[in-house]
């Protein structure tokens, strides 16, 4: 009987070894494709997610700091100028609205530019 479990413990060894190895490599060449294929898509996102800002929002933000800047900026000078002279709506109102006007046209001449030159343009072409 010893025998008889030697003998089948090797007829078992044989037959799991004699499986078509061609089967498992499509499997695995398959897979591996598979796995490739997410990979590549996971870097494209990664590359999107990892941008820096393009020139919309590098032009975007400037438009934005304009407006603030031209609004708050006319709001304090006036606010200056009311408290020194004694002067209580006059000059806020004055720079406020002086400072809105600078800003609107700023933002037209950044408007008014040909598409290729806006990202070379710098804050001091008012021309």
């Amino acid at each position: 009987m010893a025998a008889f479990g030697a003998l089948k413990g090797s007829e078992m060894a044989v037959s799991e070894s004699d499986q078509d190895p061609i089967e498992e490599d499509v499997r695995v060449s398959s897979l591996e494709e598979r796995l490739e294929k997410a990979q590549n898509r996971e870097r494209i996102k990664a590359k999107h997610r990892n941008r820096s800002p393009d020139e919309s929002q590098r032009l975007g933000m400037r438009v934005l700091s304009y407006l603030i800047g031209g609004v708050a900026g006319g709001f304090i000078l006036g606010w200056m100028f009311d408290t020194w002279l004694g002067t209580t709506p006059l000059f806020l109102l004055l720079f406020f609205f002086l400072g809105i006007g600078v800003a609107f046209r700023k933002i037209y001449v950044i408007a008014s530019q040909p598409v290729k030159d806006i990202g070379t343009a710098t804050a001091d072409d008012d021309d």
